[in-house]
């Protein structure tokens, strides 16, 4: 039942500023009152209502969970005395409140707001003093006024904050001019949140301002299934019906923006490609800084190659096949050289041996890689420390301490000889131009990559691209080796990618299909696998070491359900282990879990506490080792070493990981892989996802579905295609070059 209780604040036990989560002690008629619930504007000594429903904490008893609040001025001496001592208003300790209230009475709030050239009538305030504590009152009004406002329209506390912070007094005006420029302006607000305000507004279906900030909502649609472009005719028709507007109207808004330099249309093979600006700066710049670098001449250098190398293959008692020699000697000779291959054809062999060149002619070499993990696996294959490109890039807030941006740039380059860049199938358009602004011409750049892979989560088809440009010298190892040749992960991955059925079954092998025909039974043979058979069969942990891998998220067999029916039987629901349930998910501790966003500046700390550092990865797995409902803190133990605590209101950065999505695996290696094949979408049936999910297992793949499927996956070699200019602009760059010689 909704209650409302009236007291002054006494004390603020927590506040998230950014989302305004807030536990406070109130003294009311009844004395002291927990509150807790999001409250965007509450301050020691006000006085205050709320509105809600009393609940029954365990530990901390009974408290009023708010729904609602709103200030209410204070009308007694005594309480106008407290709300000016509170330190709310600049300029105002306790003395100065009771001097001003001794002078005014009643009527002090009404001086400050209304006539504050009074005040210098009060000891101690002249009139530099009376239009700081004027300012401060006004400020604090126009808060409140603004966050009215805006939950009038069912902006929640955290935006609202967000909103205020950007426009400040000049809000409301901004928004009741045109309430899209949120979309723009506001992280995490979109064109469906800002149009859903514009709508309780009363604004016209057809402004203007609507279809503009709709035709980038859809080239930002666009972008999220992988394109740097929307072909003009498509965009016109997907906006049209999204927007409901006629297609005149959605051109018009193409042009006026690419009038206004929001966005760039140009011919694209014939069609009239429209980019939004981002994505044509990078295409651009990555083309010209990709030929600047790889026309690059280097003097000569006064070490014999294949003496070097054969000294290689006799200290580290290896034998490198003539792709793996070609790949060293054209790294060394060439400014740009992409080195591509599938497993076990020796790319950590081949990049092992050209640092050690590197380091004989003493050059300063820099090794990267997209993600923590891919950046993790790549310190442990080379014995030396790898960062993530953001990392390398420095990447931090920016100047004004509110956006990000990346240090190491053009005007700040890196310093390094030698740059290898590890796992760029995985590098999207936009982060490929941020890593080459930041390269010096004189530099060498290897790149490093399968090909054969899903391509980045992000726009782009970066690798692909620069491997068809016909600028750059590209190595592709093919030989198999020996060892690898014993792994069928590795004979059936090769295969796999020539659209060869598998080995399946072999006795004593690494590679097993169990069939079964619906979801229901593939859901509950993956579900024995983790629990008995696996661990039983080779000894392994069921959370640590068993990776469940599917292409989709939904469905039964998809990530969402797999997590709730991999966590009820691995992780069970125990007296003595705490969980916290966010929305429909839910944590407990124990649990598998993935960071599903790049933190750059969220603190870690050792187990021993004497190291802590920043930086928790899109794609690191950890396990829930703390929930805390005091404090709202859950705890995750990373690689066994980094402890990492998040607000309650952050848990949307970390997500259930006994299952993931096959491109969330990108970049890592698990011991075991099991993942269902069954009905999907035909864009996730496809040869370049079942590839990509086989190569993530060291030891062991099992398969779990109806071979029909597995079949049809690997015949599908439609990958999945996305609009990319760059090719496009390597194509027109090489035709200029033949026409000139």
């Amino acid at each position: 039942m909704s209650v409302e209780i009236k007291g002054v604040v006494k004390e603020i036990v927590f506040k998230n500023e950014e989302n305004g989560y807030v536990v406070a002690d109130v003294d009311t008629d009844d004395g002291e009152i927990t509150v807790v619930g999001y409250i965007p504007i509450i301050n020691v000594g006000e006085t205050m209502s709320f509105t809600g429903n009393f609940t029954i904490h365990p530990i901390y008893g009974k408290q009023l969970q708010v729904v609602s609040s709103k200030q209410i001025m204070p009308s007694t001496l005594e309480g106008i005395i407290s709300y000016l001592s509170s330190g709310l208003i600049k300029g105002i300790g306790p003395k100065m409140a009771e001097r001003i209230v001794k002078k005014f009475g009643k009527d002090s709030l009404d001086v400050i707001q209304y006539r504050p050239h009074l005040l210098t009538q009060v000891n101690g305030i002249g009139e530099k003093k009376a239009k700081i504590i004027a300012q401060s009152f006004e400020e604090q009004r126009e808060i409140k006024e603004v966050m009215l406002f805006l939950q009038q329209y069912g902006i929640s506390v955290a935006y609202a904050m967000k909103i205020y912070k950007k426009y400040r007094d000049n809000t409301i005006e901004y928004i009741r001019e045109n309430p899209y420029r949120l979309a723009d302006d506001i992280t995490g607000i979109g064109f469906k949140m800002a149009d859903s305000i514009a709508k309780k507004m009363g604004v016209d279906p057809e402004s203007p301002y609507r279809i503009m900030c709709g035709i980038k909502f859809v080239l930002n649609q666009y972008s999220l299934e992988g394109h740097t472009f929307a072909k003009k005719n498509e965009l016109i028709e997907r906006a049209s019906n999204i927007l409901s507007v006629d297609k005149e109207l959605v051109e018009g808004g193409i042009n006026t923006l690419t009038i206004n330099g929001e966005i760039h249309q140009e011919d694209i093979d014939g069609e009239i490609a429209v980019f939004s600006m981002a994505f044509y700066y990078a295409e651009t710049g990555v083309c010209k800084k990709i030929i600047e670098l790889a026309n690059t001449k280097f003097d000569d250098i006064d070490i014999d190659l294949d003496e070097e190398i054969s000294r290689i293959e006799k200290e580290s008692n290896i034998a490198l096949a003539e792709k793996q020699k070609l790949a060293i000697k054209e790294s060394v000779k060439n400014g740009v050289t992409v080195i591509t291959g599938g497993p076990g054809t020796g790319k950590t062999t081949t990049v092992n041996s050209i640092i050690k060149i590197f380091e004989k002619m003493n050059l300063d070499i820099a090794l990267a890689a997209p993600t923590g993990r891919a950046a993790k696996r790549l310190t442990e294959t080379t014995g030396r420390e790898a960062k993530t490109i953001h990392r390398l890039l420095e990447y931090s807030f920016s100047e004004d301490g509110i956006g990000m941006r990346f240090i190491k740039d053009g005007d700040e380059p890196l310093t390094a000889d030698v740059i290898i860049v590890d796992e760029v199938s995985m590098i999207d358009i936009l982060l490929m131009y941020h890593l080459l602004k930041a390269v010096m011409p004189g530099t060498r750049l290897i790149l490093v990559g399968d090909v054969d892979q899903l391509p980045s989560v992000g726009p782009g088809n970066v690798l692909h691209d620069i491997i068809g440009s016909e600028i750059v010298k590209v190595v592709k190892l093919t030989e198999i080796f020996r060892q690898a040749e014993e792994s069928m992960i590795v004979v059936n991955a090769h295969k796999i990618n020539k659209g060869l059925k598998p080995i399946l079954n072999a006795k004593g092998k690494d590679f097993y299909f169990i069939s079964k025909r619906n979801q229901d039974d593939i859901l509950n043979t993956i579900k024995e696998l983790c629990l008995k058979r696996l661990p039983n069969f080779s000894n392994c942990d069921p959370i640590k070491d068993i990776q469940v891998l599917t292409p989709m998220k939904n469905s039964k067999i998809g990530t969402i359900n797999l997590n709730c029916e991999l966590q009820d039987i691995l992780n069970p629901k125990a007296v003595h282990k705490k969980e916290k349930k966010i929305g429909e998910r839910l944590f407990r501790v124990g649990d598998k879990v993935m960071q599903v966003k790049n933190n750059y500046n969220i603190k870690w700390k050792s187990k021993d506490n004497l190291r802590e550092g920043e930086g928790i990865f899109n794609g690191d797995i950890g396990y829930v080792c703390d929930i805390d409902e005091e404090l709202k803190i859950l705890t995750v133990l990373y690689d066994d070493e980094k402890y990492v605590e998040y607000d309650f209101a952050g848990l949307d950065e970390i997500e259930l990981a006994y299952s993931i999505t096959i491109h969330k695996s990108q970049g890592s290696e698990f011991p075991i892989v099991v993942m269902p094949v069954s009905w999907a979408p035909p864009m996730l049936l496809n040869r370049n996802l079942l590839y990509t999910a086989v190569t993530r297992a060291k030891e062991l793949v099992v398969l779990v579905g109806a071979e029909k499927y597995l079949y049809m996956m690997i015949k599908n070699k439609r990958d999945m295609n996305r609009n990319s200019g760059l090719k496009y602009r390597f194509k027109r760059i090489v035709e200029v070059y033949n026409q000139a010689f």
